[in-house]
């Protein structure tokens, strides 16, 4: 090994051989074992292929050549193809507008084809390629060249001058004077967020798929492959001006005939239709009674009734009759929606209407220049607002006591009226003296509805058990209506069904064998009856109970008609028609749960 060296010979068999370099691990080598390297020198040139290079130049070939090595590229990269998926936006242009495209990039000749996504319905003729496999010039489109102004090759025109014969062989341009250099677009060019010339045509590169980002991550090192959309941008909503209200029909049809060509009529909310149309026991209707405010001393003692049905937000307002009064009564207002007061008449906005949130207790509503103020409701419409407290924030009474808590101050005050209102401490006192303390109190912050329902969450409950034989005469009323006589069949019938014969049976088939023979009673009157009949065990006693109801047999003496105004209206209060919410109030209950004091 110490015979080799750099910039030295070597002879083997006869042949030298010049050494004129070494690798690395070669040069280590010698140096760890101390031999001391010459500089490296320049290979030398090869006489053969020097000739040979010589020769080449002094030839003159029968044809055009020259090499080109596509071959490597080739194999090297056939059937990997670059996607990416583009936007053309075109709308700009009359009748254009965003187009989609599919950008295939061929990295075995650099070659690009590109295809158009055709969505449904889009109106356009289907074509297989929006551009056909091709080189993409980078500054398109260039103009129109001659017949062979854009080739590969220049060949010389080789003559002899005048002797007119042939030449003997073709020369090709070594310079390539007047060639026309285009410049194509490379896979270097291609990135997303680029904007590609196409043939004229600005394309936008928005995303590509997986390999191609691989492709570009490992080749180039791009890591950044934020895609851009190529959806459109919503456009911009016009608002539509509609004719005001000419007064002829609805305001609602008016506008279905400004809406579309063939004229459609006013669907109205059917869903809240089903769900709060009257069915049964369940009204679905707030009815409130009213006074009529008026400058006339004629008309100030009007009353009336005012309904409102939520089916449809529509009001009917009624008089009820009054004999003697001068005024005849009746419908006073059919069913119908009303708007609200101070709107412009024709207008092309949809008027707004009286809503059930805008009618309460002490309300004024203004029912087509009628103004009317509500003093009461009926148990249904209270009942209703306290259920649905979130659109009635009157029947509120987390709100209502709220506003008690404000008076933090006066609570001492107000458990020493209500002890010398209540001198036997049975912790409640009347309605009315119970209202003449909490509105002192309050000083006209509580509204009337709220003070309602103050009372009627702390009133103290009435024993409301019907008495029997009011029942009966209710029942015996009825069956003798319907003229209902098969009371035999019916003990017949239980008589077959008490196997054990003790001549009682549970309240549950009582009551299915009723509704089965069609007894024409209500269900709350039939419940009230049985519930009075039936012992602890939940039984009836069937022939008590079928003898009590045979109207022939036991008659009942006739109801007598109540009236209203003698003996349910002893607590009226400022002459309304409707009696008190309740009797007597728990004070007592209602300070411990606004102010926290306990009983002394």
């Amino acid at each position: 090994m110490y015979h080799f060296n750099i910039n030295t010979d070597v002879v083997f068999y006869g042949r030298r051989f010049k050494i004129y370099d070494a690798d690395t691990f070669t040069k280590k080598f010698l140096k760890k074992i101390g031999v001391k390297l010459n500089p490296p020198g320049r290979c030398p040139e090869d006489p053969y292929m020097k000739i040979r290079r010589e020769t080449l130049d002094r030839m003159e070939p029968l044809r055009p050549y020259e090499s080109y090595d596509t071959l490597k590229q080739f194999l090297e990269y056939n059937g990997k193809v670059l996607r990416f998926f583009c936007l053309w936006d075109d709308s700009a242009s009359m009748f254009g507008d965003r187009r989609e495209l599919i950008l295939h990039y061929f990295l075995c000749d650099d070659t690009i084809e590109i295809k158009e996504v055709m969505p449904p319905c889009s109106g356009r003729d289907a074509t297989s390629l929006f551009l056909r496999r091709r080189k993409l010039p980078k500054y398109g489109p260039p103009g129109v060249y001659q017949p062979g102004q854009i080739t590969d090759r220049a060949v010389l025109n080789v003559y002899r001058g005048l002797t007119g014969r042939p030449a003997d062989g073709y020369l090709l341009d070594k310079h390539k004077l007047g060639k026309v250099d285009q410049e194509f677009y490379k896979d270097s060019d291609l990135f997303i967020g680029a904007t590609i010339n196409v043939w004229g045509r600005k394309v936008l590169l928005c995303d590509c798929d997986n390999f191609t980002k691989t492709y570009y991550k490992t080749k180039y090192g791009i890591e950044n492959f934020t895609s851009i959309s190529c959806k459109a941008p919503p456009p911009p909503k016009i608002e539509r001006k509609f004719p005001p209200h000419n007064g002829f029909g609805s305001e609602e049809d008016s506008l279905r005939t400004c809406i579309g060509l063939v004229p459609t009529p006013h669907q109205r909310n059917f869903k809240k239709f089903m769900e709060k149309n009257s069915y049964g026991n369940i009204s679905n209707t707030l009815r409130f009674f009213a006074k009529l405010i008026t400058h006339k001393r004629v008309e100030r003692d009007r009353m009336f009734v005012i309904s409102y049905f939520l089916s449809d937000d529509t009001i009917s307002v009624f008089e009820p009759i009054e004999r003697n009064s001068g005024f005849t009564g009746g419908m006073f207002l059919k069913r119908i929606r009303v708007k609200k007061p101070g709107q412009e008449v024709f207008k092309s906005e949809l008027s707004e209407y009286i809503q059930a949130e805008d009618l309460y207790i002490g309300a004024r509503v203004n029912v087509n220049g009628y103004l009317f103020h509500l003093l009461n409701a009926d148990e249904y419409t209270l009942r209703y607002m306290e259920e649905n407290s979130d659109k009635f924030p009157m029947s509120s009474i987390e709100l209502v006591l709220q506003k008690l808590k404000e008076e933090q101050s006066k609570s001492r005050e107000l458990k020493q009226v209500f002890r010398n209102a209540d001198p036997k401490l049975t912790k409640r006192v009347d309605y009315n003296t119970f209202r003449d303390i909490i509105m002192t109190l309050t000083v006209g912050k509580l509204l009337e509805h709220e003070f309602i329902t103050l009372a009627r969450h702390y009133g103290v409950p009435e024993d409301t058990c019907p008495d029997m034989n009011i029942l009966m005469a209710q029942a015996h009323e009825q069956l003798k209506k319907n003229t209902f006589e098969n009371f035999e069949r019916l003990i017949a019938t239980c008589v077959y069904e008490d196997r054990e014969k003790k001549k009682v049976l549970p309240t549950k088939y009582i009551r299915r064998l009723c509704k089965s023979f069609r007894l024409p009673l209500t269900d709350d009157l039939l419940r009230s009856i049985l519930s009075g009949f039936q012992d602890s065990e939940e039984q009836i006693n069937y022939e008590l109970f079928f003898s009590a109801l045979n109207w022939r047999v036991n008659p009942m003496p006739e109801l007598q008609a109540v009236s209203f105004t003698k003996e349910r209206c002893e607590d009226v209060w400022l002459g309304m028609p409707s009696p008190i919410p309740v009797k007597y109030v728990d004070y007592f209950r209602l300070l411990k749960d606004v102010f926290g004091l306990v009983e002394e």
